[in-house]
């Protein structure tokens, strides 16, 4: 009778666990970042632009 290799099954609990978490930390910058670009392109520029004239004199 064979036995359970236990160590390969909670490495691969462990594995799961980290994908799971950095999926869900993926997601969480997405949600964050996907509102910006359709607020802030208009903002963006008008941001830059200032800062480059601030460095120039």
């Amino acid at each position: 009778m064979a036995k359970t290799n236990f160590q390969y099954e909670k490495r691969q609990r462990e594995l799961e666990k980290k994908r799971k978490a950095e999926e869900k930390a993926r997601r969480k910058l997405e949600a964050k970042s996907h509102p910006k670009p359709a607020e802030g392109e208009q903002g963006e520029a008008v941001e830059v632009e200032p800062a480059e004239t601030q460095e120039q004199t």
